[in-house]
């Protein structure tokens, strides 16, 4: 894992690369009964999990420093939509201090298994919710998710979610220059950031938004 971090700029302490490692165990062996992922390789699970995920540490980060400067001293509160088996948001949490990382998925086996992440591994600022996104009522600083669903879905679905200045933080493949053409005029794409993954030939981006009001 270390050369993974070393290659992403990625700082993290012996403790929460030991988390991170029985995580991926876990999402392995309740894999084969849960179905929480279509690979079943560890090292693809790696590469296109685990890295996939760590690349947005330092975007988020720079994000995070930018909401402390600016008199947040609370938590920051993180929605991850249609989380599946807790990616991103089981390794935000385990590598954020500062996050309150909340999982929602329809599919209750997924938020089950997230919830039994957070008691191993001791995450008090874990918690998942079995529900559509539309029914929670809570508000979140930022809302992200990984290949859930368009942009204007992801948006028009989380939009009352968004506390005011609050942003999306949309995991994607390419730039999805159609998807952004597609939203509605009171969301402002206002960054698309490049990732690169080690050992992942795909391309990725974070494509980041917020309420144009």
């Amino acid at each position: 894992m270390q050369p993974t971090l070393t290659a992403l700029g990625v700082g993290l302490s012996a403790e929460r690369q030991a988390l991170l490692a029985r995580y991926m165990g876990m999402l392995q062996h309740w894999n084969s009964t849960y179905n929480l992922t279509a690979l079943r390789d560890a090292p693809d699970m790696l590469t296109h999990h685990l890295a996939d995920c760590l690349a947005v540490l330092p975007p988020l980060g720079r994000h995070l420093a930018v909401r402390r400067a600016a008199g947040g001293a609370q938590p920051t509160r993180v929605l991850d939509v249609g989380s599946g088996g807790g990616l991103p948001g089981v390794v935000l949490a385990i590598c954020c201090d500062d996050v309150h990382v909340t999982c929602v998925d329809t599919v209750g086996k997924k938020a089950a298994f997230i919830r039994q992440v957070a008691a191993e591994l001791r995450l008090p600022n874990l918690k998942a919710e079995h529900a559509r996104v539309e029914q929670l009522k809570s508000s979140f600083d930022v809302i992200t998710s990984r290949a859930f669903a368009s942009l204007s879905d992801f948006v028009g679905l989380t939009h009352a979610l968004l506390a005011p200045g609050g942003v999306w933080m949309a995991m994607k493949g390419k730039p999805p220059g159609d998807e952004q053409a597609a939203l509605p005029s009171e969301v402002e794409v206002f960054h698309v950031e490049q990732l690169t993954v080690p050992q992942l030939d795909a391309e990725r981006c974070l494509v980041w938004m917020r309420s144009a009001a």
